[in-house]
C-alpha cells in the first residue's frame, strides 16, 4: 500500500502537469526571450530568468522518481500562482502583466486547458 507521502506526490505531480501546459522548450524560449528583452547579460541569460520559472523548467526535465523536496515545493508554488491568477478572472491578450506571470511558470492562458473546461 502506498504511504501518504506517495499519494501527496502523485497529487502535486498531477496538478502541476495539468496547469503547466507549455513544453520545456516553449518555456525556455519564453524565459530566454523575456530575459534578453529586459537587457540581460549576454554571458548568462539563464541567470536573468525569474527564479520560479527557472525552477519549473528544471522540474519539467525530471522524472517523478527523481524529484526532491525542493522540486515538490516548486510545483506547489507554480500551481498556486496559476490558480491565484486565474481566480482573478479570464486572462486575454490585452492583459499583459497577468499573462506574463502565467507564462513565466509554464501556463499559456491562451491555450486550451488540459482540464477540459
Amino acid at each position: 500500500m502506498a504511504d501518504e507521502s506517495d499519494l501527496i506526490l502523485d497529487l502535486v505531480w498531477q496538478e502541476f502537469h495539468e496547469v503547466v501546459n507549455m513544453t520545456s522548450e516553449e518555456l525556455r524560449a519564453f524565459l530566454l526571450a523575456s530575459a534578453s528583452a529586459e537587457g540581460a547579460d549576454a554571458e548568462s541569460p539563464e541567470a536573468a530568468m525569474p527564479p520560479l520559472g527557472r525552477q519549473v523548467l528544471q522540474v519539467l526535465g525530471k522524472r517523478k522518481a527523481d524529484l526532491t523536496a525542493d522540486d515538490v515545493e516548486t510545483m506547489r508554488q507554480a500551481v498556486d500562482r496559476v490558480e491565484d491568477t486565474l481566480a482573478e478572472g479570464m486572462v486575454d491578450e490585452d492583459d499583459d502583466d497577468r499573462r506574463r506571470a502565467l507564462l513565466e511558470v509554464g501556463h499559456n492562458p491562451l491555450r486550451p486547458s488540459r482540464l477540459g473546461g
